[in-house]
C-alpha cells in the first residue's frame, strides 16, 4: 500500500513512456511488498508523477540536466512491510522501472534517487480514519503478513 511520488524533469518521458514507468513503478511495489496480482489489492498502490521545469531540479546547486537525467523516487510504507533485504530489492527495482521506460533515444546519464519512508503505525489515514497494519495488510494483501489479519 505504498504512495510512490516521482520528480522528474520536464518532457524527460513522454505520454506512453510515463505511462510505462507508472506500471512499472507499481509492479515495483508489488514486487518488494508482496502485493498479489488481484487488481483489488494493487489499486492501493498510488503513484504521482510530477514533471519539474527545467531549473527547479538542480545536482549540487548546478542545472546539470543537460547531461544528467535525475529522477527522483519517494516512496512511503507502512511500517513493518519490508525488511532490509526488500528495501535492497525495492530501490533496484525502482531504478529498473525507469531504465525499462526511457525513451531510446534519451542520451542522458540517468541518475535515479530512491527514498523509502516508513510511515508509523497509527499514523496512515485513509479517507477520514487511521489504518493500523493488520488493516493495511487486509487491504493489500501482503502475502507475509497475512497472520496479521483477523478472520
Amino acid at each position: 500500500m505504498p504512495n510512490i511520488l516521482v520528480k522528474i524533469p520536464q518532457g524527460s518521458f513522454p505520454a506512453e513512456h510515463r505511462a510505462t514507468l507508472m506500471r512499472k513503478l507499481n509492479d515495483a511495489a508489488a514486487t518488494a511488498e508482496q502485493i498479489p496480482q488481484d487488481q483489488n489489492k494493487r489499486f492501493f498502490c498510488w503513484v504521482v508523477v510530477d514533471e519539474v521545469e527545467p531549473g527547479s531540479l538542480t545536482c549540487g546547486a548546478l542545472d546539470m540536466t543537460a547531461q544528467v537525467l535525475p529522477c527522483i523516487a519517494m516512496i512511503y510504507v507502512p511500517a513493518g512491510v519490508v525488511d532490509d533485504a526488500a528495501r535492497a530489492s525495492y530501490a533496484k527495482l525502482v531504478h529498473e522501472a525507469f531504465v525499462q521506460a526511457l525513451p531510446a533515444t534519451e542520451k542522458r546519464q540517468l541518475a535515479t534517487s530512491v527514498m523509502l519512508h516508513d510511515v508509523i503505525d497509527g499514523t496512515w489515514g485513509a479517507n477520514g480514519a487511521i489504518w493500523r497494519l493488520p488493516e493495511l495488510a487486509k487491504a493489500s494483501g501482503y502475502a507475509h503478513l497475512q497472520a496479521l489479519v483477523a478472520d
